[in-house]
């Protein structure tokens, strides 16, 4: 049977737009040229890092979705959305190999008339640039009068059940007025309020501004939080207070790191660099350093050593309640603890084992009783199931890098 629409690129994106599509009633054919999430998805399993539930897969099956590495089925649908992955480059800009992979092959099957919409974070200039020259090339058509272009920027915040699909906007920028309505009746189908912006570039800068604002301002209380231990003041005291102004400021709090998909941009090719954010990243790339040194002048008040110390980490996933460890600063947090001698264990309900520098990191199955054997035990993901005020009683020393914990039970970051 074929599909209406045509998600390209079965990652952290491209499937949850999958699913919200699919549950509007809209015949949706997931299309990734890596066979190993097509075959786990047909076969009703959920991706490792468990932004979809067996459940939720299951439900999607049974409303029609199917998931291909044929690309004979993008030949067959009205509209095609790109959500290929776009990671940061070493030289700090995102790489578009993907999206330009994913454009090929689309573009060798592309019928006239048909939406084609990017969601992947990319450089602003990118859709009518880069993704547009492929498309025309390869197909032989022309964008805005054969065939409709547009940018979306992905709003995704995976764990979090609310406002959903349906209760996010969704901002679009179309090549021409036409394409953005093209684009805007086929959100509107599963989204309760379309944006429309300028067009691409100015779309594409949404994602870019969005993504930037969480790092700059984790950044900015990631260096609060330093400079509240060195003068002697409760930083989460300090938040609680100022969040109750009504304006002006939006709480953010510190943490051991910051990890996810969505990484700060740095660099758009060879446009200038973002002074802020490089700052930013310097910042927040400091952190599991940070929380090391705390980790181990800790101890060393309570008369340990680092070296030879068994330290148990809570939590090594970027997110609460999700199995996702993508970006997260537990790899280099638990690396540069085992530089100092120290025998690291973990703990984490979502992850069942863990490897750090290619060796097998121990698994503590019983938490209170590894929390109370262990000499530092450190909180660097706050999962539900933690009982914290539990856990504060039985750790020898615990040290909470989130924040979590009820004032006075633990040493906080």
């Amino acid at each position: 049977m074929p599909a209406d629409l045509a998600v390209i690129g079965l990652g952290h994106h491209g499937l949850p737009l999958a699913q919200a599509a699919t549950a509007a009633g809209i015949a949706t054919v997931g299309f990734d040229t890596d066979p190993r999430p097509v075959a786990e998805l047909a076969a009703g399993r959920p991706p490792v890092d468990g932004s979809l539930t067996a459940s939720e897969i299951r439900r999607m099956l049974s409303g029609g979705f199917r998931a291909t590495t044929s690309p004979v089925e993008l030949g067959r649908v009205r509209t095609a959305v790109l959500c290929a992955p776009t990671p940061l480059g070493p030289d700090g800009a995102l790489d578009l190999t993907a999206v330009g992979d994913a454009a090929r092959a689309l573009a060798a099957r592309l019928r006239p008339h048909t939406t084609v919409l990017l969601e992947s974070p990319v450089p602003p200039g990118t859709t009518e640039g880069l993704l547009r020259e492929l498309l025309e090339d390869g197909s032989g058509l022309r964008a805005g009068r054969d065939f409709h272009l547009a940018y979306s920027p992905g709003r995704l915040d995976p764990g979090n059940r609310l406002p959903g699909p349906a209760g996010t906007p969704k901002v679009i920028g179309g090549l021409t007025p036409a394409c953005t309505e093209s684009a805007a009746a086929f959100y509107g189908r599963f989204t309760d309020k379309v944006v429309r912006a300028r067009g691409p570039r100015e779309a594409e800068t949404v994602k870019l501004l969005e993504t930037n604002f969480r790092h700059v301002n984790i950044a900015l209380v990631n260096e609060m939080a330093v400079l509240c231990h060195e003068l002697g003041v409760d930083l989460w005291d300090v938040i609680r207070c100022a969040e109750t102004k009504p304006f002006g400021f939006q709480a953010f709090r510190p943490g051991p790191g910051v990890g996810g998909h969505g990484s700060p941009v740095e660099r758009l090719g060879t446009h200038r660099p973002l002074r802020l954010v490089e700052l930013a990243g310097q910042v927040n790339q400091r952190m599991p350093r940070y929380v090391v040194q705390r980790a181990a002048a800790l101890l060393n008040e309570h008369g340990k050593s680092a070296r030879g110390a068994r330290i148990l980490l809570l939590g090594i996933t970027y997110k609460p309640d999700l199995a996702d460890r993508e970006g997260s600063p537990a790899e280099e947090i638990a690396g540069r603890l085992m530089d100092l001698g120290a025998a690291v264990s973990f703990h984490d309900p979502h992850v069942p084992d863990w490897r750090v520098r290619d060796l097998p990191v121990p698994r503590a199955d019983s938490l209170y009783e590894a929390a109370a054997h262990a000499d530092l035990t450190l909180l660097l993901q706050h999962h539900r199931v933690y009982d914290l005020q539990g856990l504060a009683v039985k750790a020898q020393l615990l040290l909470d890098t989130r924040g979590a914990t009820p004032a006075g039970t633990a040493h906080r970051l």
